[in-house]
């Protein structure tokens, strides 16, 4: 008697185990909190690399533009090659471009130079590092007088700002991407 009794009692307590289990099974009271846990970080990383993609591509643009307007006042003579050095042109471009970067515009690097003819200009290429930063050794700004063709090309570590986007935007060391712009001209006729 004692073997049927306690085979009953595993049998039934077998039974109560398989409706709780069947019962939490059927139950949909938690689905919209599980489905929502389980979607809520993919939709983060979604949101957080629309939102900065977005600003980096606002931070290239303000950069092409206000490396145009430059690039345009001395290609018309109104900045003067005499005495333009590194110092001062970069802050003719911080000027522009401080809306959307950091004040004083770290990361901000500069190459203005005169070329022969415009083939010899496009021959120059963006050199990087061992450690995967801008190679500014042969940088210079040695703008040419009226009527010389001349190339200027402006560069900016722009610093990615959410971390666990960083390792897949980045392609400068520190997490920083690079923005650049390139214009290329021949001066006009203007009084050196």
């Amino acid at each position: 008697m004692t073997k049927d009794m306690s085979a009953g009692r595993e049998a039934a307590t077998a039974k109560a185990r398989r409706g709780l289990f069947g019962r939490f099974a059927r139950n949909r009271d938690g689905a919209v909190a599980i489905e929502f846990v389980a979607l809520a970080l993919p939709f983060s990383m979604l949101v957080f690399a629309i939102l900065e993609s977005c600003i980096s591509f606002a931070g290239q643009q303000v950069l092409t533009t206000a490396t145009d307007n430059v690039a345009r006042q001395l290609r018309t003579g109104q900045i003067k090659a005499a005495g333009l050095n590194e110092t001062a042109l970069k802050q003719k471009i911080c000027d522009k471009i401080e809306i959307i970067v950091a004040a004083g515009c770290p990361g901000l690097e500069v190459d203005l130079r005169e070329f022969a003819t415009f083939e010899e200009a496009s021959k120059v290429r963006i050199k990087l590092t061992s450690d995967k930063d801008i190679d500014t050794s042969d940088f210079d700004v040695d703008p040419g007088p009226s009527l010389s063709k001349n190339m200027l090309r402006v560069f900016y570590r722009w610093p990615v700002m959410t971390d666990f986007m960083r390792k897949s935007l980045s392609n400068l060391k520190d997490g920083k991407t690079l923005h650049f712009a390139t214009v290329t001209w021949q001066n006009e006729p203007f009084d050196d």
